[in-house]
């Protein structure tokens, strides 16, 4: 069923003054941190100011993040469910993640530019051609130790449940490298999970000015889940199988915990 949210969309897909003061903060968070951020990537080391920014940019969202459980920080490819373009903010931000995206995202004006600095990972997923090549590119990406991040569903959900998990994009990490560990990860919008969800037939671009439209703030739990033992790691069927288990498991526990959810 349609969100009433998503229904309405049109309805409230205007510019409104408190989407275009946000927008203007975000414009004027780019460029205090764009000179720095070319600074330090003129000298050949990793920017700090693209985690500034995507928290800043987050919190100018109205985005509200707390977590539970213990991140791992080096050499971690997060498996997650996908509601919004608020979790890569969120995620980006907090656990300091890199995305794997699909191709399109890359050649978006200006999007593209914003998440090469994030060093996104592409993909094609239709280009059977094209598969070996990306799969090195991820495995290369994770090789450098910074945590990567999957959103297996291929598109954003409902927020309070998992569309099936695309076993194809776990084939990068199938063997699985060395020292790497997969650990699932639940982002968890509460109550407000369908209003937040961003679900056809809505427009990306009429999400994106409903969400900064919004009066409330955005409330976000990142649970961090169990890393995934070594056994499921070798297939990449077991594998998508096993971390979509642990996230439905989280939903089933955190909604059991809270009656008002759907």
């Amino acid at each position: 069923m349609v969100s009433p949210s998503i229904a309405s969309a049109t309805d409230r897909s205007s510019i409104t003054w408190r989407t275009a003061a946000r927008l203007a903060l975000m414009v004027l968070t780019l460029l205090f941190l764009i000179v720095p951020h070319l600074l330090y990537r003129a000298v050949g080391r990793p920017s700090p100011m693209v985690m500034a920014f995507l928290n800043a940019v987050g919190w100018i969202a109205g985005l509200r993040v707390r977590t539970t459980g213990t991140r791992l920080r080096r050499n971690v490819l997060f498996v997650s469910n996908h509601v919004s373009w608020l979790d890569i903010l969120a995620l980006g931000g907090a656990a300091r993640s890199a995305f794997v995206s699909k191709a399109e995202v890359g050649t978006t004006p200006f999007v593209g530019w914003l998440a090469d600095q994030n060093h996104t990972v592409y993909v094609q997923r239709e280009a059977r051609r094209e598969i070996h090549n990306q799969a090195n590119d991820l495995r290369n990406a994770l090789a450098r130790g910074r945590p990567v991040t999957l959103f297996p569903e291929g598109t954003t959900g409902p927020g309070d449940g998992l569309l099936p998990f695309r076993a194809s994009l776990f084939q990068a990490v199938i063997p699985t490298p060395p020292n790497l560990r997969v650990q699932p990860v639940f982002l968890d919008y509460g109550a407000e999970a369908n209003d937040i969800a961003w679900l056809d037939p809505e427009s990306g671009l009429d999400n994106f000015k409903r969400l900064l439209a919004r009066k409330r703030p955005i409330h976000l739990t990142i649970n961090y889940l169990d890393p995934l033992p070594d056994v499921v790691e070798g297939d990449r069927k077991l594998l998508a199988e096993a971390a979509r288990a642990a996230i439905a498991a989280e939903i089933a526990r955190s909604s059991a915990g809270a009656p008002h959810r759907l």
